[in-house]
Order: structure tokens, then C-alpha cells, then sequence
């Protein structure tokens, strides 16, 4: 059984968490807290595998409960959050102190199809229970973005797809990129809100220019494009030049935007000149992309088990034997250079 605790400081949410959680056979609520200073003798007391917080409560708010959590007793932490342009900024500060996911805070409209919701909660809940959790670490950027000499061959694209722990991973990835890089197509699974809060986040964060894409963004060396939440990115070639093309259509593999739909646009623009990683998630998203792609002539990885949070999406895509490298996270952004860089 998964044993979760609540924090919230609203009963009505409280109460709500609960009654879906305890529906699910493998999870059980061992207790809810109204703030952050009675989880944390719930905490010592009950030992609970998983932590649901909110982002906003009196007393002590989510993100200062959770940095004190994240560097004494690192544990995994669904954040319940508000789906907003305001939102989405903390929220995504709490990923990067080690918040495994989050679950949008319940809305009249979510209540009219509970169903749906109490099985996302779920999913959420043990997909962090499986999470790889560390202490937090700020990081901090010491040295120059690598290879910032190497010549780059013309029309290569770069190209990552990611899931759960994905917004840390790519911006370890992105950190490290050169202004000189071949352009960068990236699809995390993000609500929309969060992927525009996300992308001007990495832009403020990177040496290269980063943003969410548009319909019709001609790519460019030096930038990395992340596709909206809400809409498939695809990439369409226009005589010599690359296109993006946002696609408002279903889900794939349950997701919008899908990994799979941005890795397969590329197989059909020339895959040997693609460069391709998928990185941290939960599910198989992507690696039947990946496949496509390597048998077409791209090189690609797959980030490794022990640096990913949830070794979901590239362990789909080594079992599909989809990659031609396993990389640690800390080796990606190097591997993916080397690939395109003139010899």
C-alpha cells in the first residue's frame, strides 16, 4: 500500500483528496494536515511514502515547507497547484526543488468529471511513489556552455521528448548548449500556462534563446523551441528550411502534446539529420519515435535509470531497443553536440 499524506489548508480539499485516494485498492490516506507545521510531526509519525501539498497555505507556504523537506528528509511530493499564469511560476520553482509532479487544484468544472480527475490523482500519486527522489541542490552554473568552438553541420536538429521530472532534465540539458547550437525541438508533457511559464523560465536560465513555439517558427541555430501545452508540435520542411506546425488534434498515447508526434514529423524532414534523446517520464511516449527515427539514420538516446526520475519513457525506448547510446543526464547535452558537430 502507498501511504499518503495530505497537507492542505482547505477542508473542502482535504476531504476530497481523500475520498479519491482511498478508492484506488493500492493507495491509502494515513492522514491530512492543515499546514505545514502539523505534517511535520504527521510526518515523523506516520512515515508516509507520498506527500500531496499545496502550493499556498497560511503558516508557512508549499515552497519554503518543501526546500526545508527536500534538503532534511528528501521524500517524493505531488504539489496541488492552481492551473494559472500566476501559478505556474511557483509551481515550476517546486519542481525544481524537487517536487516529483503536480495535480491541478480541483475546479467547479473538475468536479463535474470526478471520474477523470480521481484516476489523474492517482496515476500522479504512484508515479511518485516509484520516483528516484534526491536532496535538493541548488545549481549552480560554473563553467561556459560546452563546445563553444565546434563548427555545427548545417540542417542538423536537435530534438528531446520528456515527461515526469522532464522540466529539470531539459533545462540540464539546455544549460549547457552553446549560442551556436543546431535548433532544438523539444516536447514535454505540460498544461498549457505552464509550457509559456516554462519556456521564459529556460530563456532567463540558458545562453541560448528559448521559447515557446509558434506556428510557422522558422528554425534557427541558437534556439530551442518547446511546443505548447494543448497542441502537438511537428516539424515541416519548406524547401531547405524547417517549420514549426502546432496540431490541435486528439491526444496521442493519451497525451497533447505527444513525443511521438514531434520525433515522427522529423522522420519525414530527413532523420539523418536528426539528433534525438527522450529523457525522464512516466509511459512509452516517444520510443516508437525514437525507433522510427533510428531506423531511418538518426542517432539517438536515451537518458539512463539511475539520473532519471521516473525510468519510464526511455526504458520503453531501450526495451524497443530505440537507442543507440543510454546516456546519464549529465553526459546528454555532450553526446548530443558530438553527434553534430563537423569532424
Amino acid at each position: 500500500m502507498i501511504k499518503v499524506l495530505i497537507i492542505d489548508d482547505s477542508p473542502l480539499i482535504r476531504r476530497l483528496l481523500t475520498e479519491i485516494l482511498q478508492q484506488a485498492k493500492d493507495i491509502t490516506v494515513v492522514g491530512s494536515a492543515e499546514d505545514p507545521y502539523e505534517a511535520r510531526e504527521m510526518i515523523k509519525k506516520l512515515s508516509p511514502d507520498v506527500l500531496t501539498l499545496d502550493v499556498e497555505m497560511p503558516k508557512m507556504d508549499g515552497i519554503s515547507f518543501l526546500k526545508n523537506l527536500m534538503r532534511l528528509r528528501p521524500m517524493p511530493v505531488v504539489m496541488i497547484s492552481t492551473l494559472t499564469q500566476k501559478g505556474s511560476p511557483i509551481t515550476l520553482e517546486a519542481l525544481e526543488l524537487g517536487a516529483v509532479d503536480f495535480i491541478a487544484k480541483p475546479t467547479n468544472n473538475v468536479r463535474e468529471q470526478l471520474s477523470q480527475y480521481a484516476s489523474l490523482v492517482q496515476q500522479k500519486v504512484r508515479i511518485a511513489a516509484g520516483a528516484r527522489v534526491r536532496s535538493y541542490k541548488k545549481t549552480v552554473v560554473t563553467n561556459e556552455p560546452i563546445n563553444t568552438h565546434s563548427q555545427f553541420l548545417l540542417n542538423k536538429v536537435i530534438a528531446i521528448g520528456a515527461s515526469t521530472g522532464g522540466t529539470e532534465a531539459i533545462k540540464e540539458v539546455l544549460i549547457k548548449m552553446p549560442q551556436n547550437c543546431p535548433p532544438i525541438v523539444i516536447t514535454q508533457h505540460i498544461p498549457p500556462v505552464f509550457s509559456a511559464s516554462f519556456a521564459e523560465r529556460m530563456n532567463r536560465t540558458c545562453t541560448i534563446n528559448v521559447k515557446e513555439a509558434e506556428h510557422g517558427d522558422k528554425l534557427s541555430a541558437g534556439w530551442a523551441y518547446i511546443a505548447p501545452g494543448g497542441f502537438h508540435l511537428s516539424i515541416k520542411k519548406r524547401g531547405v528550411s524547417l517549420y514549426c506546425q502546432l496540431d490541435d488534434g486528439e491526444p496521442v498515447n493519451r497525451h497533447k502534446p505527444a513525443v511521438d508526434v514531434l520525433f515522427n514529423s522529423l522522420v519525414e524532414t530527413g532523420a539523418k539529420n536528426v539528433v534525438a534523446a527522450i529523457l525522464t517520464g512516466m509511459g512509452s511516449d516517444g520510443a516508437k519515435g525514437l525507433l522510427a527515427l533510428k531506423q531511418n539514420g538518426a542517432h539517438t538516446l536515451a537518458q539512463d535509470e539511475y539520473s532519471s526520475v521516473v525510468w519510464g519513457m526511455p526504458k520503453a525506448a531501450a526495451e524497443l531497443n530505440a537507442a543507440d547510446e543510454i546516456v546519464a543526464l549529465d553526459k546528454i547535452t555532450q553526446r548530443l553536440l558530438h553527434q553534430a558537430v563537423k569532424v
